[in-house]
């Protein structure tokens, strides 16, 4: 169930790239955000209840939780055309929950692939709360940080588990470098951002001699 669940984790977010890059219009794409949030605030409800209880899989089945209320809430402020700025300060403390995530699954359970998915995540929600917080523009920036987030932690890793090769050792290797890859890309559409908001800002206020 929580496999099914990344894949459509995924769709909703590539989606939600698209609208950002303005692909998509956002009624349409409000609608997964709504019927896809739903099932990931209903299906946590019986993951924890049918578990063993123990910290561990309320730790598991937690993390469900963020990505179903995220897509609701981003689905009813989009389809109801609301102010984004509750959205926002909710995606701060998302951020913030998927950082600790990181540090757990470096931490605790030593597990590379996780630690640079949750921080890549965290990193994800930190710029919808820049988006939807201050009247920088970054629509465009976040949706290819979105797009790739979306094949690269949510689709490829869904459909490697559903097709049973995710363990191999070779594939997550793999793996691993497609997320360290991203991270690269990150670093370079960032760098290029910096530097085109610098000329803008020199164009606007040129430095008289």
């Amino acid at each position: 169930m929580a496999i099914v669940g990344l894949l459509l984790s995924g769709a909703v977010l590539f989606l939600n790239s698209l609208l950002l890059l303005g692909k998509a219009e956002g009624k349409s794409v409000a609608v997964l955000n709504l019927i896809v949030g739903a099932l990931q605030v209903a299906s946590p409800f019986y993951l924890v209840i049918t578990s063993d209880q123990s910290n561990w899989a309320l730790y598991s089945n937690g993390a469900i939780f963020l990505f179903g209320l995220t897509y609701l809430y981003f689905g009813f402020t989009v389809y109801k055309n609301l102010n984004g700025t509750g959205l926002g300060w909710f995606s701060i403390w998302v951020s913030i929950v998927a950082l600790v995530y990181a540090i757990v699954y470096f931490a605790h359970f030593h597990d590379a692939i996780n630690t640079v998915t949750w921080f890549m995540w965290s990193y994800l929600w930190f710029l919808f709360f820049l988006l939807n917080t201050t009247d920088k523009k970054l629509d465009v920036y976040i949706g290819k940080v979105a797009f790739v987030q979306s094949w690269v932690t949510l689709t490829i890793p869904a459909l490697l588990s559903l097709t049973g090769v995710a363990a191999n050792p070779a594939v997550k290797a793999i793996w691993l470098w497609m997320c360290i890859a991203s991270l690269l890309y990150f670093a370079f559409i960032t760098a290029a951002l910096v530097l085109s908001n610098k000329k803008e800002r020199t164009k606007t206020n040129p430095i008289m001699d």
